[in-house]
């Protein structure tokens, strides 16, 4: 019976990652991540095979690292579905495939740019060093549990608060709240960057940037400032808008 049981909630995980990838199939890959780099050099995609996971395929945890921040995804993986990896890892870092340059202007200031084109957040330092990058996944176009559009919103921002791994929302699901949202940093009203399991490899959130846990983890704790008694300013963030905007 428990055999059953297992094996019911793997085709239930199956089927609800494969809805979840199938409904954005149709949309054109990014050449800057994902399949998108399928063609490029230096990089070849392959097909997930039967009872692969992140960890077997890649047991290398800084190859692991590597090929989940080039798909801007750490989520389950299914049979079939198809992952950009680079040919060679020999002493590739993260900086090396970094979509944001590694030195921009002086901004004085510690700084984090939420690119939704990139699917990505870049950190700086005050020297405009690039500090550190990761996936993100920013709100979708339309969210049918509160019928209208869930994009995130744009613009220059300052965080004002943040907590740790207990973090949770006080609005979803609709009606109850309590869903997950480790190490959330809060820069516009309900707006934050938090961790995720659900950084899919495209835009599908509520209107919050979700992040590996890992990188929310590390922001919280050893980047991010908030706005203090001092009347300092938190960190500064600057999310760009989509293309199509």
């Amino acid at each position: 019976m428990k055999k059953c049981v297992v094996f019911l909630s793997c085709l239930l995980l199956c089927a609800f990652s494969f809805n979840i990838y199938a409904r954005n199939k149709s949309k054109s890959p990014n050449e800057h991540y994902g399949l998108g780099l399928c063609n490029k050099p230096g990089y070849t995609c392959i097909r997930v095979k039967r009872g692969q996971t992140w960890e077997r395929m890649f047991p290398n945890p800084r190859e692991r690292d590597i090929v989940q921040r080039l798909n801007r995804s750490d989520t389950y993986l299914y049979r079939g579905r198809k992952i950009v990896i680079p040919k060679d890892f020999h002493n590739l870092t993260v900086k090396d495939i970094s979509p944001f340059p590694l030195k921009i202007k002086k901004p004085n200031e510690k700084l984090i740019i939420v690119d939704q084109n990139l699917l990505a957040f870049a950190a700086y330092d005050p020297e405009g060093n690039l500090v550190h990058w990761g996936p993100i996944s920013s709100g979708k176009n339309y969210c049918g549990d509160i019928g209208r559009s869930c994009r995130t919103i744009t613009g220059v921002y300052f965080v004002f608060n943040k907590k740790g791994y207990e973090c949770r929302s006080n609005v979803f699901p609709i009606g109850r709240g309590g869903s997950h949202m480790p190490y959330c940093m809060f820069f516009y009203k309900g707006y934050a960057l938090h961790g995720s399991k659900e950084v899919y490899g495209f835009r599908d959130s509520h209107g919050c940037i979700r992040l590996f846990t890992r990188d929310a983890k590390w922001l919280n704790e050893d980047f991010i400032d908030v706005i203090e008694n001092s009347g300092d300013m938190g960190t500064k963030i600057m999310v760009q808008k989509l293309k199509d905007d």
